[in-house]
């Protein structure tokens, strides 16, 4: 096993939820319209807003796949032709550790690991399931934040930095969220990236609309994180095949190659939209979502500042820079990040327990060959407490 002379700071560990992760304090009046669990052809499924929810096959977690089963799938190795269910392998019970805060800090001491930050599995594809109803949407997530405080606290023993999830649809809702979980000692935020459901459409997350929101993350220098998830952009790709195609986990070629990159045009409206020139002091942060999408995106920013520069208050790729922390896929060319955006803003995440993360965390530094020790202590620990807890 990996092991460094300094702890680590993982920034993208995950729990598997309760199953009443939604449900256990849910406003009875819209119990039926969020979240409820049935019996569907002898199989217990999670319906959202009364339909069967497919973003996770099997929601109760038990069995589940072992962490790091598909490590050689992601680095672009499959030479015995496996399909992806053989590529899973064998599912095992739910170990307690994943469900329970005291047997996570356990296991991270044997990992070699002082802190992390934890984000939901299921809860990332839930917003999209409840947009054509924004009333249960907010009381889903109001329902989610309260149960992942109780079971396990935004910042429990300054280890476990869980990160309750917002949505903008609502304004009064965000403030009002954010005041309660900042009383409850949050430090970092989740939302997903993508566009801002409202009742007639959407808006950029960036839209000066929404500033007394980012006025008050930016005040308490609370962090924000933007994790993968259902972003919404099925229907683009489904234009090029059947929606069941690209609901498939990766059975599709097309799956892998096509463009669409909600990230990436997250990360453009934030910058151009203007967001960091009204609050400097903002922290973002890309988990889960990869780096392939950096060198693009800045390359268009370049080419965009040349182009209008009177439309642009700070060049926008010195906005990126400052503001955006990356958290790549170990098998990212992270080289080429480091040249793009500096070691001081590449976070070390293992995505562990996912079957498409690390089976051990800080096998991660293997992928650093070639950094200097300065280099690799920021990636693997500094600058996750940089962005979560700068005063740490």
């Amino acid at each position: 096993m990996t092991r460094l002379d300094y702890l680590a700071f993982d920034a993208d560990h995950h729990y598997y939820e309760a199953e009443d992760a939604f449900t256990r304090y849910i406003d009875p009046a819209y119990k039926h319209r969020a979240m409820q669990w049935a019996e569907v052809n002898g199989k217990k499924r999670l319906l959202v807003g009364g339909k069967v929810n497919r973003f996770i096959p099997n929601p109760t977690f038990d069995p589940v796949a072992k962490p790091g089963c598909l490590d050689d799938y992601f680095r672009g190795r499959n030479p015995d032709n496996k399909s992806i269910r053989e590529i899973f392998g064998d599912l095992e019970p739910l170990p307690t550790e994943y469900r329970d805060r005291t047997a996570r800090l356990a296991q991270l001491d044997a990992q070699g690991i002082e802190a992390c930050m934890m984000f939901p599995t299921l809860g990332v594809g839930m917003e999209e399931s409840l947009k054509d109803d924004i009333p249960a949407m907010l009381a889903a997530f109001k329902a989610f934040n309260r149960w992942l405080e109780e079971d396990w606290g935004f910042a429990h023993q300054n280890r476990l930095f869980s990160a309750p999830y917002f949505v903008l649809s609502d304004l009064d809702w965000a403030l009002q969220e954010l005041d309660w979980v900042l009383s409850k000692g949050a430090k970092v935020i989740v939302m997903r990236a993508a566009p801002v459901i409202e009742v007639n459409g959407t808006r950029s997350p960036a839209d000066s609309r929404f500033d007394p929101f980012w006025e008050e993350v930016s005040r308490a220098g609370i962090s924000v994180a933007y994790h993968s998830g259902d972003s919404g952009y099925l229907p683009y790709l489904s234009q090029w095949g059947s929606d069941e195609e690209f609901r498939a986990f990766d059975f599709n070629p097309k799956n892998l190659c096509m463009s669409a990159t909600p990230i990436q045009d997250l990360c453009a409206a934030l910058v151009c939209d203007g967001l960091f020139d009204r609050f400097p002091t903002l922290r973002v942060a890309t988990i889960e979502s990869g780096s392939s999408w950096v060198p693009g995106l800045i390359q268009k920013m370049k080419k965009a500042y040349g182009q209008m520069p009177m439309l642009f208050n700070t060049d926008p790729v010195k906005s990126f820079r400052e503001h955006v922390w990356v958290s790549p896929y170990y098998e990212d060319d992270i080289t080429e990040l480091k040249s793009l955006i500096g070691a001081d803003r590449i976070l070390f995440g293992s995505d562990f327990p996912h079957a498409e993360g690390l089976a051990q965390p800080l096998a991660f530094v293997e992928d650093l060959e070639g950094f200097s020790a300065g280099d690799i202590r920021l990636i693997m620990r500094d600058n996750g407490y940089a962005f979560v807890a700068p005063s740490a």
